[in-house]
């Protein structure tokens, strides 16, 4: 039984769940060591925090998730124990998130010009006042029948390469890691395949790049991940240990309603991960 996932998202990004039912289901599946990684946001940690105290035994690590530009490509950097409670810190979480928001706002009108008429006020009622994004897009489009599941909608409108897409101004992998450093945060690559899916040599590429970023303070990265088939899981490990990078993992849980979503309880690291990371934290 697994009891770690450090991928989680709530109504504060987008996810589906607030934080207190996403608490819920993940100690009725078993897990005992959670991290909240909200996009761009740390809104939901405290009150994550605050509800799990109904659950002694489960432990709240606060986190958080960044996009980066990358060669033309994301990669996705997850924060974990950053000092949310950090001023500086949340007026720069607060630009990411205002950028999401103007640029959000900028796909819906692009959709409209192709026939894709959802309403911005419906977006904005989705996100539940969190981090406004794609995501929350794409279940309007839902909504109104012009997909029938949320990851249509980045197949065929939302993606990098489709009709709908509008960049936004991102951190760099290595700022983002130095963010997450100077607030305290234990920085880890998420989805790393992710990044290579197109490449001709995967492994030799992303292993080029993990040590590129580890130069410049990369800790983790994650191993463990939602639909990794057990090949991935076997060569992303190899990478790490080479590297000596934390094998991290967890769901990546949204409660999208796409179909075969992997819950929280069915994928994750193993406890000794958290060590790995601890020590970091305090290495004496």
């Amino acid at each position: 039984m697994y009891k770690t996932d450090l991928h989680l998202h709530t109504t504060h990004s987008d996810g589906n769940l607030s934080p207190s039912e996403l608490i819920d289901l993940c100690y009725e599946n078993g897990l005992r060591h959670i991290s909240i990684t909200d996009h761009d946001s740390t809104e939901g940690i405290e009150e994550s925090i605050n509800y799990s105290i109904k659950y002694p035994d489960l432990e709240i690590i606060p986190g958080i998730e960044l996009s980066t530009d990358f060669e033309g490509a994301e990669i996705h950097m997850l924060g974990f124990y950053i000092n949310y409670k950090n001023k500086d810190l949340q007026k720069v979480l607060k630009d990411f998130r205002d950028g999401r928001q103007n640029r959000a706002y900028s796909i819906v009108e692009k959709l409209k010009s192709f026939g894709i008429d959802i309403s911005w006020e419906r977006v904005l009622e989705i996100s539940n006042k969190g981090s406004v994004g794609r995501p929350h897009i794409a279940q309007a489009m839902v909504e109104k029948g012009y997909i029938k599941y949320p990851k249509e909608a980045f197949e065929k409108y939302l993606g990098r390469d489709q009709i709908g897409y509008i960049s936004r101004t991102k951190f760099t992998p290595e700022q983002s890691i130095e963010l997450i450093t100077k607030y305290d945060g234990i920085p880890v690559i998420a989805h790393p395949t992710y990044i290579v899916q197109k490449s001709a040599q995967p492994n030799k590429d992303l292993e080029k790049i993990l040590s590129k970023l580890k130069i410049a303070g990369l800790k983790g990265v994650e191993v463990y991940y939602n639909d990794y088939t057990k090949d991935q899981i076997t060569s992303l490990l190899k990478i790490s240990q080479k590297l000596d990078l934390i094998p991290c993992g967890g769901s990546d849980y949204h409660a999208s309603g796409n179909p075969n979503e992997i819950i929280p309880g069915t994928v994750g690291p193993p406890v000794e991960c958290l060590v790995e990371l601890k020590k970091i934290r305090h290495p004496f």
